[in-house]
């Protein structure tokens, strides 16, 4: 937003840009000031980390940004963005396929992604006894699932709304109930490969 987001309940975001970013790793929402004279890109990946080493951020607020408060540009735009990122970052999701398990006696992680049930979930563990996924399409392949990076990016989606009590992926925002359950699976799929 080159003028800032004049809805905004900050008074400073609405008098100076602002933009809206997702993190790579992690899918955190954050907001951030350009550097003045910086035109960024809808989609654009830019380097929020130290502080000397942006090339076109000058600021990133510390607090997390709840879905909520994006535009609706941003919104529209997320789907997107979080597809490109899963799609990236497949080796971590499908070692997900592979290493997922139960959350209870009687409920699996599988069961928290968008249009796998019972029935699906069965096939993905006695396919992966026979042998580990290897890639989106062979879980495709294999275990029926049309198209599975829809069903993380949906799963991931719903995670960032901050309505859900399990969080598989991200860490629950400042919105989700008190009660909401960090399973941290990114952060030790990221271990355990050293990624």
């Amino acid at each position: 937003m080159p003028t800032g987001n004049p809805v905004d309940r900050h008074p400073q975001h609405r008098v100076r840009a602002i933009a809206q970013a997702i993190g790579t790793k992690f899918f955190t929402l954050v907001e951030f000031y350009p550097k003045r004279g910086v035109d960024l890109q809808i989609g654009e990946e830019v380097f929020i980390g130290l502080h000397g080493v942006r090339d076109k951020v000058e600021y990133v607020f510390n607090e997390r940004l709840m879905y909520a408060d994006l535009t609706s540009v941003a919104k529209a735009n997320l789907p997107e963005v979080v597809r490109k990122l899963v799609l990236r970052n497949e080796k971590i999701f499908v070692e997900f396929f592979n290493r997922a398990g139960p959350i209870t006696i009687r409920f699996h992680a599988f069961e928290l992604l968008p249009g796998i049930g019972k029935k699906s979930m069965w096939l993905v563990l006695e396919e992966r006894k026979k042998s580990p996924f290897k890639s989106f399409e062979d879980i495709q392949n294999r275990v029926k699932i049309n198209d599975p990076v829809k069903v993380i990016v949906d799963r991931i989606l719903l995670e960032l709304r901050g309505e859900e009590k399990y969080y598989i992926f991200i860490e629950p925002p400042p919105n989700a109930p008190p009660n909401a359950i960090a399973l941290r699976y990114l952060e030790r799929l990221y271990k355990i490969l050293s990624i």
